[in-house]
């Protein structure tokens, strides 16, 4: 071994590239969140030869011409200002190491203003030397990236395509857009804009413009705020009906900045592990607000993993944040006569049964109502003043005693205009947004399951005869140490001997169900994983509980599937992850008709 000596300040930087510079959406990650924590509104990204040319221009603060030199240097920053700020940090950037890795592995050139000075500055930067001239340029910074590892053939050698480089920053330049909706970006590729956002502060307009608007038809809100934690999540989640084959559609933040953090996804994962089928996934945008002395982002060099002071908190704040996003009922409509409180006069009270006659001091009044059904008047109270009613006959005015006052809204239950039956197992309904299919076996298996899940004691039905049911000795076993499990929704098994069962009573609910097929599919649903056992038993109760297909329905049957489905929490997907129902617009199909004209 050769003797120990110090390394040049170049290598030093090269190596320390290596953690924060991984490959050119790295140095597009840094330059960009720089410019926003520069409080840039416009940040202009262009990429050209091969991904190694890199170009960042924006309208923030710029960079005084005295702390241009300093800016490059290693672990110098303007985010820290004391020790104790590192604890408290409020920024996206603050190692201060960005920048002087970036001049180690590649030939950089800055411009910059800020609005204090008439002139700009500007450096050029190669083998981390540092030449600083006076130039002409607008307020603002422009970091033009030349040659990016140029002096690291290693690193040159391993970089992947073009294509799959630009993927991997068009990822990064989304990720940073869908966090920061208030800033305009735009992303070109040889000259061609591959992303554009218009920066309006809208996050479901951000998410429509660097995605599509098919994915926005499919979100819903998240909102929460916890005061006394000071906690606050927002964004949007989609239906378990929309759903992707990967989690890469999990865009997650922390106080706007990109994370991976393990207990945010468990929190997803949880919420929609019987919402939606298996090896399926949500699309989320969320960002999470807390304390910046409550959670640690001084990890790692690439500041993407967190530490939270209380984790458990955490995951239940946001678990219950998209579980609530996804049950956001609207409101039932309400069907008023008038809005102001009403009075009610029956005009049939003489004696010759004459109608009473009705007049008014104000003849522009048109708030009363009359129904001839009940022979009823309806007045808003505060138009009583107005009117004298008086017997036709006699000409007496009707006492007070004789009027009271109903409520004054009257809450009507929509019903739904049922179409009929397709192939015996659809439900198709006519609504305001189309034509609505509902598969009725999954929309009553939903309904059960949640009332079963919410039910503390679940009815059961006595058997009085009931066959053996032979199993396996593991399966024996199972149901043995989680018999408790099964009584919680209303089985009643006796284990015989070492290879027989049967059952002395079962959910009321299955009562006409042939006891071997349930056991039979409770023990298929678990498929040597006895984990989270009581969730598997509910889902196999309530799918032999519902209606099944090809089972022909009236139209009241009908009805009560679809009012009951309406009525749950997550309507979306049965506990399996299939979808409920489709809906064709009403333009789909007038289009398909070619009636849109």
């Amino acid at each position: 071994m050769g003797r120990i000596k110090q390394l040049s300040k170049h290598l030093i930087n090269q190596i320390a590239a290596g953690e924060v510079i991984e490959r050119p959406a790295s140095v597009v990650k840094e330059l960009t969140e720089n410019s926003i924590d520069a409080g840039a509104t416009r940040i202009s990204i262009e990429i050209n030869n091969e991904c190694r040319d890199i170009r960042v221009a924006d309208n923030g603060c710029g960079i005084h011409p005295d702390d241009i030199i300093l800016a490059f240097s290693k672990h110098a920053t303007s985010k820290l200002q004391e020790d104790e700020d590192l604890f408290d940090i409020k920024t996206l950037g603050f190692r201060g190491e960005a920048l002087a890795s970036i001049i180690s592995i590649s030939k950089l050139t800055c411009t910059t203003r800020t609005k204090d000075f008439e002139t700009g500055t500007k450096v050029q930067c190669e083998n981390s030397e540092v030449i600083k001239t006076e130039t002409g340029c607008a307020v603002g910074t422009i970091m033009n990236i030349k040659d990016l590892f140029y002096n690291i053939p290693v690193r040159l050698k391993f970089l992947k395509n073009q294509n799959t480089e630009f993927s991997y920053i068009q990822e990064i330049v989304q990720s940073i857009a869908l966090s920061h909706p208030e800033v305009a970006i735009e992303l070109k590729k040889n000259g061609k804009t591959s992303l554009k956002t218009t920066g309006q502060n809208n996050l479901t307009q951000c998410i429509k413009e660097v995605f599509s608007s098919d994915v926005t038809n499919n979100l819903k809100e998240v909102l929460k705020t916890d005061k006394l934690s000071g906690l606050k999540i927002y964004g949007y989640v989609s239906t378990p009906d929309y759903t992707r084959s990967s989690k890469k559609n999990y865009h997650i933040y922390i106080n706007s900045r990109t994370v991976k953090c393990p207990i945010f996804q468990k929190a997803i994962d949880m919420v929609y592990k019987h919402l939606t089928a298996n090896n399926k996934y949500p699309f989320v945008v969320l960002n999470l607000e807390i304390p910046p002395h409550d959670v640690d982002v001084n990890v790692h060099p690439t500041k993407k993993e967190v530490r939270y002071k209380n984790p458990n908190q955490i995951f239940n704040f946001i678990y219950s944040s998209i579980e609530a996003g996804l049950a956001n009922y609207k409101e039932k409509q309400i069907q008023t006569t008038n809005t102001q409180p009403q009075t009610q006069i029956n005009f049939q009270t003489n004696e010759n049964n004459k109608p009473l006659e009705i007049f008014s001091n104000n003849t522009s009044v048109q708030d009363i109502i009359i129904d001839k059904k009940t022979d009823t008047i309806f007045v808003p109270e505060d138009k009583m003043n107005v009117f004298s009613v008086q017997d036709s006959t006699q000409k007496q005015t009707i006492k007070q005693e004789q009027i009271f006052t109903p409520q004054a809204q009257q809450e009507i239950e929509p019903q739904d205009n049922i179409i009929g039956q397709y192939h015996d197992t659809y439900i198709l309904i006519d609504t305001e947004e189309g034509l609505e299919i509902v598969d009725q076996h999954i929309a009553e298996e939903r309904y059960i399951y949640e009332k079963l899940k919410n039910e503390k004691d679940v009815v059961s039905q006595m058997l009085f005869i009931s066959d053996l049911i032979p199993l396996s000795s593991t399966e024996i076993e199972i149901i043995k140490e989680n018999k408790d499990k099964f009584e919680r929704f209303g089985y009643g098994i006796e284990i015989i001997d070492k290879q027989n069962i049967t059952f002395r009573k079962v959910p009321q609910l299955l009562a006409k169900v042939n006891p071997k097929e349930i056991i039979a599919d409770i023990l298929n649903n678990i498929e040597g994983d006895i984990n989270n056992l009581e969730e598997k038993i509910l889902i196999t109760t309530s799918c032999k509980a519902a209606v099944k297909a090809n089972t022909k329905l009236s139209i009241w049957q009908m009805q009560d599937i679809i009012k009951k489905w309406r009525t749950t929490k997550m309507l979306y997907t049965c506990p399996h992850g299939r979808p409920i129902s489709k809906t064709i617009p009403h333009k789909e199909l007038a289009s398909y008709f070619q009636r849109n004209k």
